[in-house]
């Protein structure tokens, strides 16, 4: 494999993907309508920039229960392909990069929330709260919710409760979603030794949660509604989504073999949200 395909996949680029599609239909809530499309490629190569820096870190931080986890096994730190040092310094470069150039080609503001995230996300989440607590990835999300932040911000310079709804939306989402990928690998975090709430609470209690957090989020993301850049047309969406969410909740209670398709539809649900929101941008 190319030394280049290596440090590409220290990025995690899915988790980018994931990322950058809550930022850009914050872009078009906050504008109303169409963006300008060069704030939009701007915005996004510095959030790549950013999630891509975080992830590296990660990488390098995480390499030893990397090796334990057959999910993770084979990434490039725990295979000798790219060392920690190197995913270190990789991570570190990216991650002022995309400082730099979002403060240049957008604002202070959203600059300033992108790394935020990527602090977080490496000293509260990796080093802090993976290894020590069930609630790791409840607390933790909080650096995956940014990018609405971001894009919100890169327009408008400022943050108004609808970017907070937004926040709060991918915040309450990120539990379920991560739940049910840990309940599909419970042996890889348990060999690791990573407390997830599988390994620790066992299958019954996580699966709970799973319904809660879903309920939450569902009645969140109507919340949106409520200020003023959304209509009808995010409504409709967003309660459908939401019952089809809760359906597959309720679902997996009663088969909990089918955590990774929980997983998939979780990842549609929170694309189909934030594509709703844009949409309804464009024709409100």
């Amino acid at each position: 494999m190319p030394v280049w395909r290596s440090y590409v996949e220290l990025t995690k680029p899915r988790i980018i993907e994931l990322l950058l599609v809550t930022t850009v239909p914050a872009m078009f809530v906050a504008t109303g309508g169409w963006p300008d499309w060069w704030l939009v490629l701007a915005t996004l190569i510095g959030g790549t920039l950013s999630a891509g820096g975080a992830n590296a870190i990660n990488n390098a931080i995480d390499h030893d229960i990397d090796q334990l986890m057959r999910r993770t096994s084979r990434r490039p730190v725990p295979t000798d392909r790219v060392n920690s040092r190197q995913a270190l310094a990789f991570g570190i470069v990216l991650g002022a990069a995309g400082f730099g150039w979002l403060w240049a080609t957008t604002n202070l503001l959203a600059a300033g929330l992108s790394t935020s995230g990527l602090l977080f996300y490496v000293f509260v989440y990796t080093l802090w709260l993976k290894r020590s607590t069930t609630q790791n990835i409840v607390i933790g999300g909080a650096a995956g919710s940014v990018p609405a932040l971001v894009g919100w911000a890169a327009v408008t310079g400022d943050l108004a409760v609808a970017a907070w709804v937004m926040f709060a939306i991918i915040f309450f989402w990120t539990p379920p979603h991560f739940w049910a990928l840990a309940l599909r690998y419970r042996d890889d975090y348990e060999r690791a030794g990573v407390p997830m709430l599988p390994v620790v609470v066992g299958e019954k209690p996580t699966l709970q949660a799973i319904l809660a957090y879903s309920a939450v989020v569902t009645g969140v993301s109507l919340l949106l509604f409520l200020t003023p850049p959304v209509g009808w047309v995010y409504l409709v969406a967003a309660a459908v989504l939401g019952a089809v969410l809760m359906a597959s909740a309720v679902r997996l209670r009663s088969a909990p073999q089918r955590a990774m398709s929980f997983f998939g539809y979780s990842n549609v649900y929170l694309a189909g949200l934030f594509v709703a929101m844009a949409v309804d941008a464009v024709i409100s």
